[in-house]
């Protein structure tokens, strides 16, 4: 496995080495085995897969947790080499943006919701920063994963808008036994959250029985899922919503595929889940 932080560098190892097709995960490190889950989806498309770790400022406001976000290279570079991750491209801020970026990307209607809606300028930072791996890589595909399904989305649209010459791969959220998304943010919850927390997934899963049941209101779904999740957690439903899939239009009534989206605050993290429910 190479490793480089350098952009001239990484490209020069993927122009001068027989790469054949090139698979990209791209991370903000804190590496566990969702992201191999996506490192396993690219190689079965890619002949090279290449790992980025940039924890990219740009996503994070200003009341956010950039400086206290979880990085440890050394061990995430040790769990791709066991994966059997070709190339690891690790800049430093400075090497991507070594000076504030004149142009700015902006988004429209589906930005405006979610975490869009709750976090200003967050999609726009992905969307550049995804934008520069994809110029640097030279990516034939790309896997992101289910688990944020409001980025999985903006991104596939990125991809049409700008003509991207790149596959994306959605990767089904990885989840513990108990039915809690793997994320880097859970090495943030106390032990009570931690036992608290499978319940957001129950909640989705409560609202897809509902749904299933023949429930057509969304506004009495959500109102079952919130019930729910108060009784079980201390956490605060930060927000829930249900929208059109793949629209991501707001839904009154259900009466095509939708996806139940999901947050819920506690003291120091803020989990994020989303469940697609297929109508039938």
């Amino acid at each position: 496995m190479k490793t480089t932080g350098n952009i001239s560098e990484i490209r020069k190892f993927l122009k001068s080495e027989d790469t054949g097709s090139i698979a990209l995960v791209p991370t903000m490190g804190a590496l566990h085995s969702g992201h191999m889950k996506l490192v396993e989806e690219a190689g079965k498309h890619g002949d090279t897969v290449v790992v980025s770790i940039f924890v990219n400022p740009l996503q994070f406001g200003p009341d956010e947790d950039f400086d206290n976000y979880p990085r440890d290279l050394e061990r995430d570079l040790e769990i791709c080499r066991e994966a059997g991750v070709d190339y690891v491209f690790h800049p430093a801020t400075e090497e991507m943006y070594p000076r504030e970026p004149e142009l700015d990307i902006s988004l429209k209607s589906m930005a405006d919701v979610l975490d869009g809606l709750k976090r200003p300028g967050h999609f726009e930072g992905v969307v550049t920063v995804v934008n520069k791996l994809f110029n640097v890589i030279r990516p034939d595909y790309a896997a992101f994963g289910e688990k944020d399904r409001q980025q999985l989305m903006i991104i596939q649209r990125m991809v049409e808008d700008f003509n991207h010459d790149v596959e994306i791969l959605p990767v089904k959220t990885e989840r513990h036994a108990s039915g809690l998304a793997k994320s880097s943010r859970n090495t943030n919850l106390s032990d009570q959250e931690v036992s608290e927390a499978p319940q957001v997934y129950k909640g989705l899963k409560l609202g897809q029985e509902i749904i299933h049941d023949g429930e057509k209101d969304a506004g009495a779904v959500i109102r079952g899922i919130k019930n729910y999740i108060d009784a079980h957690t201390s956490g605060k439903v930060d927000d829930l919503q249900i929208f059109s899939y793949p629209d991501l239009d707001p839904v009154d009534r259900i009466e095509t595929d939708i996806i139940i989206f999901i947050a819920l605050q506690y003291e120091r993290a803020r989990l994020i889940d989303n469940l697609l429910v297929e109508i039938s």
